[in-house]
């Protein structure tokens, strides 16, 4: 097929999960509740947070904005597939299909950015307990966070630019449920070496860096914990990371698998799963771990809701 002029091509086609229309109202059934988890979810952790003055720490300053970045995360993708399936359409406007990709590397780069940021607050926590207020004083919280924005906007800018610069067919098939970076990068008829050189450098400059960082940030924590001498400060040492590890392992294994895979031959289906995983289940389970084995946050909950707090 011979390349359509680029500008002619006005729209996408989103081909989702399945065409079958009987699944449809299943699949609309099933991202419906797992986005209004998400959203309500997340809400109520900053609603927390917000209420509570003993909760005025840098800690959940940065759990609320990551509920913050999350919500939005999602709000990028799942409103517009589910409009599609209750519309019976699979369009999405070339225009459209930026914006969606600028938001998407914005909040999808923001949370990498700020699971790091959370690390490195836990570290500080428990190597430095003495010093950890003076460090982590209100301006360096608010400091790291806009530095998480602007790197995270710098990029997607940077991406979506780069973007404009590929021609396509003028009908182009998505098989995928939004329009991710790598699949459109994938589906030009024009040269995408510059922009395959530059998603690839910008996620392991991004991406690789602040895992590095949390990898990092953690030996140091195992070291100090293991000097710990008293079993239970082991524990509450430990149980103050293991929510996060959990949120860096899903979130880490299954967005970097998708984007460095992409190079590889793989199933479509394969890669749309791999990244429901981290672009909606992983902001959708983010304010359940965060607050089962948190008995601050719960007591601050119980209050939103009106539960006599013992």
């Amino acid at each position: 097929m011979e390349p359509g002029n680029d500008t002619q091509i006005s729209e996408f086609l989103l081909l989702g999960f399945s065409e079958k229309p009987e699944l449809q109202p299943l699949l609309f059934g099933l991202f419906l509740s797992m986005y209004l988890i998400t959203v309500f979810g997340n809400l109520l952790l900053i609603l927390a947070v917000g209420s509570d003055s003993h909760l005025h720490t840098p800690m959940y300053f940065f759990l609320a904005n990551l509920s913050f970045v999350d919500i939005c995360f999602t709000s990028t993708t799942i409103p517009k597939m589910l409009w599609n399936i209750q519309t019976q359409s699979k369009v999405i406007t070339y225009e459209g299909c930026i914006m969606q990709i600028f938001f998407f590397v914005v909040f999808g780069c923001l949370d990498n950015l700020l699971l790091s940021v959370i690390a490195y607050d836990r570290c500080v926590a428990i190597c430095h307990p003495l010093h950890y207020l003076v460090i982590m004083n209100p301006r360096l919280c608010g400091l790291l966070v806009l530095v998480s924005w602007i790197i995270s906007v710098l990029n997607s800018l940077l991406q979506s630019s780069m973007l404009l610069r590929l021609s396509f067919r003028t009908e182009v098939e998505i098989p995928h449920f939004f329009c991710e970076l790598n699949q459109i990068i994938q589906l030009a008829c024009s040269d995408p070496f510059l922009n395959d050189m530059l998603m690839y450098f910008l996620i392991v400059l991004l991406g690789g860096a602040p895992l590095a960082g949390i990898l990092y940030t953690y030996s140091k924590i195992v070291s100090t914990i293991h000097g710990i001498s008293s079993a239970l400060g082991k524990y509450k040492a430990f149980s103050t990371c293991a929510s996060h590890l959990s949120v860096v392992s899903l979130f880490y294994c299954t967005g970097l698998g998708v984007y460095l895979s992409s190079a590889a031959p793989q199933s479509s289906y394969a890669s749309a799963v791999a990244s429901v995983m981290y672009t909606v289940v992983t902001p959708m389970l983010n304010p359940f771990i965060y607050s089962l084995r948190n008995t601050d946050i719960k007591r601050a909950l119980k209050r939103i809701i009106g539960v006599p707090v013992m």
